[in-house]
């Protein structure tokens, strides 16, 4: 019982972070009274994970548990001492009308598996668990996402058989009311007198009531208005006002819809019916709020994003007519760490590769509040490191800041932005052409005065500088990267942290 128990509550937490509007909606009410709780909220797929891991845990030892079980019960069936207390609580429920504590009342185990609906129920929702498990391995996730969306599904044949599990009543206990007439403390030693003395009367058994649903009903109902709130979202007017086809097969897409409001470095779900009605992938916004339509750029790496690709006419060499356009739904926006990035006096925001989305949002935002002549920023400096593995992706993300460079040297706030921008990998051809133009007043690369840098930051040496730089100042580090570079920068912080500045980490989960 205790293994189901663990189950019951672990399966009542496991819904309620994909509950992506119910968490918005928490970190939109807590965050101006507790940045630390709103940080902890940010954290949901990780939280997500880790009761998947207690999930298939406790599977496994109720499981084992209910083979041992079934051994032990078979066993007191056939057991050749027919004057054991086993033996006896096995036999009753032989004679008719009588109620039974043992449920097994044949030789079969295979048997009582399939013909029991809790041997059934535990049969399929053990299947679909070990398929949604699988087909969540990082591997497959990042390279066959349609493989990870849909089993994933499975969850509702998974919690249907975990409410239908516990119906058939297979663990059974004595009755209440016959526990009044006859005490276990007292007649367990006299068995070989029960029904025959009055203070020992026969037992009385009855299978236990199903507790699962009581345990789950409340998250599946939040989920299921998680749901209906997508759907409805899902049927709201979207409108792509212009898609650009970046070099390194990045697709931009900008659009509008009635009532959609975001801030800095949110993400949404996007869905395209035509190449399918089920899947919502995940995108974070690289457009500011302060700009009249919202944007994502999308890297072509899989299935759906190369239909997508193909559909905007990434495949044509003529422009795509506005009617040709798919139709798009979007469900979001939502929020991530990102958002408290403007409560930070002092920032340091980490990209890495297509990582660098959440932080054009930001920057944007930066270069519209310093047009605007917005006082109100508390940010007052900014450390932007981008690691990129090819050339090609930096011309989306160079105009905007070249436009970044120019504004600040034109209202003298150079020192608000430091930016580093290091290319970890390069060909020959490309290190020759670096080797030509390297005196040249800008970069050959990036066109920016700031010289692209090769290799990786040396994160002691840079951590360093901004503590010397920023004594006692709460410094946010904010990254969009791989599970090694985010161990390496939360490493930083907490060693950091003690020589004068405090680092703050944050991660974009989604």
């Amino acid at each position: 019982l205790a293994p189901a128990a663990c189950l019951n509550f672990n399966c009542m937490l496991i819904l309620l972070p994909v509950c992506r509007n119910l968490l918005s909606f928490l970190r939109g009410s807590i965050q101006c009274c507790s940045r630390t709780a709103a940080r902890q909220l940010d954290r949901n797929i990780t939280f997500h994970k880790l009761v998947a891991y207690m999930i298939a845990f406790h599977t496994a030892v109720h499981i084992i548990a209910h083979l041992f079980n079934f051994e032990r019960f078979m066993d007191a069936q056939l057991e050749a001492n027919t004057s054991s207390l086993t033996h006896v609580l096995s036999v009753i429920g032989n004679k008719e009308n009588e109620s039974f504590l043992n449920p097994i009342r044949s030789n079969g185990t295979t048997i009582v598996m399939f013909t029991t609906v809790a041997g059934l129920t535990g049969v399929v929702i053990t299947l679909a668990l070990i398929l949604i498990i699988t087909s969540s391995m990082e591997v497959i996730r990042r390279s066959y996402f349609e493989v990870f969306w849909f089993t994933h599904h499975l969850f509702i044949v998974f919690f249907i058989g975990l409410v239908l599990h516990g119906i058939g009543r297979i663990v059974r206990g004595q009755t209440f009311a016959n526990l009044k007439l006859h005490k276990p403390l007292t007649c367990h030693s006299r068995y070989e007198e029960w029904g025959r003395i009055t203070e020992c009367p026969e037992p009385e058994f009855a299978g236990n009531p199903p507790m699962t649903w009581k345990w789950v009903v409340g998250p599946m109902v939040l989920y299921l208005c998680e749901r209906i709130v997508r759907f409805y979202r899902s049927q709201q007017k979207v409108v792509i006002t212009k898609v650009v086809m970046h070099p390194s097969k990045t697709l931009e897409l900008q659009m509008k819809k009635k009532g959609f409001k975001m801030e800095v470095g949110q993400y949404i779900f996007m869905q395209c019916p035509s190449i399918s009605q089920l899947e919502w992938h995940p995108f974070t916004l690289t457009s500011a709020p302060e700009e009249g339509h919202f944007s994502v750029h999308i890297r072509i790496v899989g299935d759906w994003t190369q239909a997508l690709y193909s559909a905007c006419g990434g495949d044509k060499t003529e422009g795509q007519e506005a009617w040709e356009l798919p139709r798009m739904a979007v469900d979001g926006p939502f929020g991530t760490a990102s958002e408290d990035v403007f409560r930070y006096e002092v920032v340091m925001l980490v990209g890495a590769g297509i990582g660098v989305t959440p932080f054009a949002s930001i920057l944007k935002s930066v270069w519209y509040k310093h047009v605007q002549q917005n006082t109100n920023v508390f940010t007052k400096k900014i450390y932007f490191y981008w690691l990129c593995p090819e050339t090609e992706a930096f011309e989306w993300f160079a105009d905007l800041l070249q436009s970044l460079e120019r504004q600040m040297t034109e209202k003298n706030m150079s020192d608000f932005l430091s930016y580093n921008i290091y290319l970890t990998r390069w060909k020959d051809t490309e290190a020759a052409h670096f080797r030509v133009h390297h005196e040249a007043e800008n970069d050959p690369i990036t066109g920016l005065k700031q010289k692209t840098l090769y290799g990786k930051p040396n994160w002691d040496s840079e951590f360093n500088t901004i503590a010397t730089s920023h004594p006692g100042c709460k410094v946010g580090v904010f990254l969009c990267g791989p599970p090694l570079l985010a161990k390496a920068l939360e490493k930083q912080c907490l060693t950091q942290s003690q020589a004068g500045a405090e680092f703050i980490f944050n991660k974009e989960n989604f």
